[in-house]
C-alpha cells in the first residue's frame, strides 16, 4: 500500500469515526472504488492534466452529487486537487483495514481448485471465526493451480493445505537433502 493511500485513507476514517459515519463511508468507497475499477478511463481523465482543475471538480460534483455523503465528495476532491485520485484504491483499503480493526472484523481469502458451496464456505468461516475470536469477511478465489485442498490467508497467516503447497514442501525437502 502507498504512503499516500496509507495517509489519506486513515485521516478519512478518523473524520468518518468522529462524526459516526464510518459505515455509510465504507460502503460509498467501495461503491466507488468498483465504479473506477470498472471505467478506468474516468479515473484517467479526472487525472488529466490538460483538463482544468475546475472542470474535473464539477464532473466529480455532477457525478456523485446526490449520492456519495459530504466528506466522501470532498475527500475525492482534495485527491483530485492533489493529483492522487489513482490512490482512491489504497485510501479505501487503509480505511477497510481500519474499519476492521475498530470492529474487531478478519479479512480471509480462501483458495481452491474449484469453487466451494455456500455450505462449505459457511462451516470454513465459523472455523476461521473460531480460531481468530473475531468476525470473518471470507473472499473465495478459485485457482485450478493449487491441484486440490485448500489454502487460506487470514489477516496475514496462511493455512495451506493445498496440493502444490505439500507439493512444493516435498520438493523443498528432497532439495535440502544431501547425498
Amino acid at each position: 500500500m502507498s504512503k499516500a493511500g496509507d495517509l489519506y485513507g486513515q485521516s478519512l476514517y478518523d473524520l468518518a469515526a468522529e462524526e459516526n459515519l464510518t459505515d455509510e463511508i465504507l460502503g460509498e468507497m467501495e461503491i466507488i472504488r468498483d465504479l473506477f475499477k470498472e471505467n478506468p478511463d474516468y479515473i484517467t481523465l479526472l487525472s488529466e492534466p490538460s483538463v482544468p482543475k475546475k472542470e474535473r471538480l464539477k464532473l466529480v460534483d455532477e457525478a456523485f452529487k446526490d449520492g456519495c455523503q459530504e466528506y466522501l465528495l470532498n475527500f475525492i476532491k482534495i485527491l483530485i486537487e492533489k493529483d492522487l485520485l489513482r490512490e482512491f484504491s489504497a485510501c479505501q483499503k487503509r480505511f477497510r483495514r481500519s474499519y476492521n480493526e475498530e470492529h474487531g472484523i478478519a479479512d480471509a481469502l480462501v483458495t481452491t481448485a474449484v469453487a466451494l458451496g455456500d455450505a462449505q464456505l459457511e462451516q470454513l468461516k465459523a472455523k476461521l471465526e473460531n480460531i481468530s475470536g473475531k468476525k470473518v469477511l471470507l473472499s473465495q478465489k478459485v485457482d485450478p493451480g493449487v491441484l486440490g485442498g485448500v489454502r487460506v490467508d487470514l489477516e496475514g497467516q496462511l493455512f495451506d493445505g493445498t496440493v502444490k503447497g505439500r507439493l512444493s514442501e516435498i520438493q523443498r525437502r528432497v532439495d535440502e537433502t544431501v547425498i
